[in-house]
């Protein structure tokens, strides 16, 4: 196992490696005496993993309820959010209690959200399902629920009491959802370490899967630690994601974040790479580390239609907006530039 320390406002550990679920209560103990905990997933995650990490809890000392929702980037929504702020009510849960997150991304920003808000904020531990969700939105405490085309428009800057991540739970995903992972695995090589994408060109993820969580997190711990509230450096991990946010929504999140944000990521590469930001080779290095998981590298959209979602991105402060420009593997730098420039840049990214 492998522990790795998040000195952020509130500090917390995350736990990698093979069978923390079945550990999750004896791991809480160590940081949330026992108390009343609301176990929130979602319906795909729940019918494989919730009576395990239930069964761990309540042997441990705690008092467990469930909130299960419809599975899908859909269902985070502040309707879903209400739910759950009501559930939290009719556990009755105090401030001394806590929320545990078992899923996705979806699951554990929804939850981290309530959280924050419910009583003025309580705890919650997060227990990652999803390779995407152990190396990125499980850390550095970013919540949020969406709005109708503006994806985490609504939420908090919360920070959990715990992570336990369990690669053990990956064998269940689909290539597919694996693959998003991937795609910010890949973020993480670009933005600071070239040997993780020299690591991830030369094996496949699943034989290295602890050692790359824990680097991909130990990246995103040193960005956030110097940045907790994104307002400066911390901007460097949105690499591929102002552009992949506006092809998510585009896509009506028929497109999963992970796609999304490897068609990001390539346009702003092809756009750097003509305004001379960067060389040539990182380009076919990229399309063929994304392809081999499957993950698309062109982006199907008009560009009218993108620029009009990015315009609204939340990462926008009054007319510019900060772009992260890769130079070269493991070396990206935040531009600011006008809103109004976006335009070319998805032209230029489009191809």
């Amino acid at each position: 196992m492998t522990t790795v320390h998040i000195n952020t406002s509130h500090p917390y550990d995350i736990l990698i490696g093979s069978g923390l679920l079945d550990q999750a209560g004896e791991r809480m103990a160590q940081v949330i005496s026992p108390c009343k905990i609301l176990l929130v997933s979602d319906s795909n995650v729940a019918p494989l993993y919730a009576d395990r990490a239930e069964a761990s809890l309540k042997k441990a000392g705690y008092a467990v309820s469930r909130f299960v929702f419809p599975a899908g980037e859909a269902s985070k929504t502040i309707d879903t959010y209400i739910q759950l702020l009501e559930a939290c009510a009719c556990a009755e849960l105090s401030r001394s209690d806590a929320l545990v997150a078992l899923g996705g991304g979806v699951t554990g920003d929804m939850t981290g959200f309530a959280a924050a808000t419910y009583l003025r904020g309580i705890r919650f531990v997060q227990i990652p399902t999803s390779f995407l969700a152990a190396i990125d939105s499980s850390v550095g405490g970013k919540t949020a629920v969406d709005l109708k085309a503006k994806k985490n428009h609504v939420g908090a800057f919360w920070q959990p009491s715990l992570v336990l991540c369990d690669p053990d739970v990956f064998q269940t995903l689909s290539d597919a959802i694996f693959a998003d992972g991937v795609a910010e695995a890949v973020k993480y090589s670009m933005i600071a370490d070239a040997d993780l994408l020299t690591l991830l060109e030369q094996h496949r993820i699943e034989e290295d899967i602890e050692q790359v969580v824990t680097r991909c997190v130990e990246i995103k711990r040193d960005v956030v630690t110097e940045d907790e509230f994104e307002t400066g450096g911390r901007r460097i991990l949105n690499f591929g994601h102002t552009l992949g946010h506006a092809v998510e929504s585009y896509s009506d999140f028929s497109l999963t974040h992970g796609q999304a944000v490897a068609i990001g990521m390539m346009m702003i590469i092809r756009a750097s790479e003509k305004r001379g930001l960067c060389g040539s080779e990182i380009l076919p290095r990229m399309e063929a580390v994304l392809t081999s998981y499957g993950l698309p590298t062109v982006c199907p959209y008009p560009p009218k239609e993108l620029y009009k979602i990015a315009t609204g991105d939340k990462k926008r402060r009054g007319g510019r907006i900060g772009v992260v420009f890769p130079r070269q593997v493991g070396v990206c730098e935040i531009i600011d530039r006008p809103v109004e420039d976006l335009l070319a840049l998805i032209e230029e990214g489009i191809g």
